[in-house]
């Protein structure tokens, strides 16, 4: 069995004295993972970063066997990004949550032509922040858990959207709220796409969105924890408002 592909290489675990497994994000493939010989090594260490776009060969003699990786660089993210920790929490953020959040060897290209976009948006923080909150909807979208934002859940309005409902993910209006107001979560705009997206307004999302990865995806997952990278950018991004 064989295939050749270009991805995103998500995480690097030593195997043995000088090979590692990688896993890697793949538009045909999903997320695979392969043993890259010789990994340790002066010429393929540098290439081999979270992040990474990589052209890669994978073989092995029966397609359930884990296989091997031939990589050849395509280019560096990390690399391009050093000293701005903000942009490195980001990196890391994305490479965990879908580390976390895939299942192997399942396509999802349109989730990977979104991901190889957000990535290459690196270093312009201005707009990555935003961006990557709208990643995170089409992670949960791409996975079964997307959200409904086009109209109110109770009344049916499509205007005056406030809320969203932390069971069911649909949004609700004031009027439709009621009583229930204070059981809701708050509905930022920048979520509809709305208005210039302030800093505050993108944080209160990133809560929006932590709670349907944390209350709706991880349990579907074997009550795996959220990958603390991800909290780990939110603080960072929160730090600097």
């Amino acid at each position: 069995m064989e295939w050749r592909d270009q991805g995103i290489l998500l995480a690097v675990r030593r195997h043995g004295e000088s090979a590692a497994i990688a896993d890697v994000f793949t538009p045909g493939r999903g997320r695979h993972a392969g043993v890259v010989r010789g990994a340790t090594s002066r010429k393929l260490a540098p290439v081999l970063q979270p992040g990474a776009q990589l052209d890669i060969s994978w073989k092995a003699r029966l397609e359930e066997h884990l296989g091997h990786f031939t990589v050849e660089p395509v280019r560096s993210r990390a690399a391009q990004i050093l000293g701005d920790r903000l942009a490195l929490a980001g990196l890391n953020a994305v490479t965990a949550l879908l580390c976390f959040a895939l299942p192997e060897r399942e396509a999802h290209e349109a989730l990977y032509r979104r991901t190889e976009t957000l990535l290459d948006l690196l270093g312009q923080m201005d707009l990555w922040p935003l961006a990557y909150l709208h990643w995170e909807l089409a992670l949960l979208e791409d996975l079964g858990y997307g959200l409904d934002l086009t109209e109110c859940a109770v009344t049916g309005a499509r205007e005056g959207l406030d809320y969203i409902s932390p069971r069911t993910g649909r949004a609700v209006t004031a009027a439709g709220a009621g009583d229930w107001a204070d059981r809701l979560l708050p509905l930022p705009p920048c979520l509809l796409r709305q208005g210039e997206a302030p800093d505050e307004e993108i944080l209160s999302g990133f809560r929006v969105t932590g709670h349907f990865l944390a209350e709706h995806l991880a349990p579907e997952l074997g009550q795996k924890p959220i990958p603390e990278a991800r909290q780990r950018f939110v603080d960072r991004f929160a730090a600097g408002i």
